[in-house]
């Protein structure tokens, strides 16, 4: 095509001209904006932004949790024998499935998953791994650090829409409150949780004789809604001298009026008693003879002494039956945790994920 001048000037070239002249300039500009956009993708998210928390959305798959990086976390499994690498996030899952009523509110169930995660978080920064009989392992799926079901045994477990419907719920549990963690001047914490409380939760020190300033005892009225709330256990004079070392000539007017209480302890559990002359601590006391709290009452009954307790656990944190009942009160899993832990501040859990 010619184009033509006159006097300095380009002549105007007719309107199909122009409309020729449009449509190759697009060509062109889109091949080069093509181009520019698939020489530079952009950067790649950071750390901080993969683990940040999703929406409060139902997983879309019955066993997937939102796809996002996660380490692997070996897990001894007692009794197999074996170890099974799951991911953080299948890890807190297994837990929350382990430690917790499936049929309990999905904000108690997030609170419980917080608790778990953070639990694993802490053995990992502070490079924990005591209590492990194999040496590949980080963790077993114990009580004796967190109950934990594999994925193979909750198939078992449930079957068809039961299954489904769980699952489901626990994988928002997980989802809604992933890659946060619960934290203390800039630590993870030691998430300690218990069944169920006497009323009121205990300061550390009262029962491991350790002090934690975000472990402190609050009131907890919730806990009498709880089956576990109170119990009864029964003894022989003969088993309840066994079992606390005592001669086994303990009589039932020592065992009875011998057996006194020297204090209680903020969360009204009994700090100190003596029993035919010796003395013990609440601890030492439920936990020689089993009993379920560290708050009890007794009474000798012909050559038998019968224990009441209130509450299920050591105290310590949490109480599960308290978290679910303020959960049906409305409030949410970061209300709940922060209740029962004092002064503590949630925060995402990249900044402790560098271990490979």
């Amino acid at each position: 095509m010619k184009i033509k001048w006159k006097l300095g000037r380009p002549a105007v070239p007719p309107m199909a001209v122009w409309i020729a002249l449009i449509a190759m300039l697009t060509v062109i500009l889109s091949g080069l904006v093509v181009k520019q956009i698939k020489r530079h993708p952009g950067p790649p998210p950071s750390a901080a932004e993969k683990v940040e928390p999703p929406s409060s959305k139902a997983s879309t798959g019955t066993d997937s949790l939102t796809e996002a990086p996660s380490m692997i976390i070996p897990v001894y499994l007692s009794k197999e024998k074996r170890i099974d690498k799951v991911t953080l996030e299948d890890y807190v899952r297994g837990v929350v499935a382990g430690e917790m009523p499936i049929d309990f509110e999905l904000e108690a169930l997030k609170a419980q998953a917080l608790a778990a995660r953070t639990y694993m978080i802490r053995r990992l920064a502070e490079q924990d791994f005591s209590g492990v009989p194999d040496k590949e392992a980080w963790v077993t799926d114990t009580v004796s650090h967190q109950a934990y079901l594999t994925l193979d045994y909750l198939k078992t477990r449930w079957t068809g829409e039961a299954y489904e419907r769980n699952m489901d719920k626990l994988n928002r549990a997980v989802n809604e409150t992933r890659g946060m963690v619960l934290t203390y001047e800039g630590k993870p914490i030691n998430a300690t949780f218990f069944s169920t409380g006497n009323g009121y939760t205990e300061n550390s020190e009262d029962y491991w004789g350790v002090y934690v300033p975000y472990l402190r005892s609050v009131k907890s009225p919730w806990d009498e809604a709880s089956p576990e709330y109170r119990s009864t256990a029964v003894f022989s004079l003969k088993e309840f001298a066994s079992r606390l070392g005592l001669p086994s000539t303990v009589s039932a007017a020592s065992a009875g009026n011998g057996f006194k209480v020297q204090g209680y302890t903020e969360g009204h559990r009994v700090s100190k008693a003596t029993v035919a002359g010796r003395t013990f601590s609440g601890r030492e006391i439920r936990e020689k003879l089993g009993l379920r709290s560290s708050q009890f009452q007794w009474k000798v009954k012909g050559t038998n002494i019968e224990f009441t307790t209130f509450g299920y656990g050591h105290g310590v944190g949490m109480s599960q039956w308290g978290a679910n009942a303020m959960a049906k009160e409305g409030r949410t899993a970061e209300e709940i945790v922060k209740y029962y832990y004092t002064g503590i501040s949630l925060e995402k859990d990249s900044a402790y994920l560098t271990m490979k």
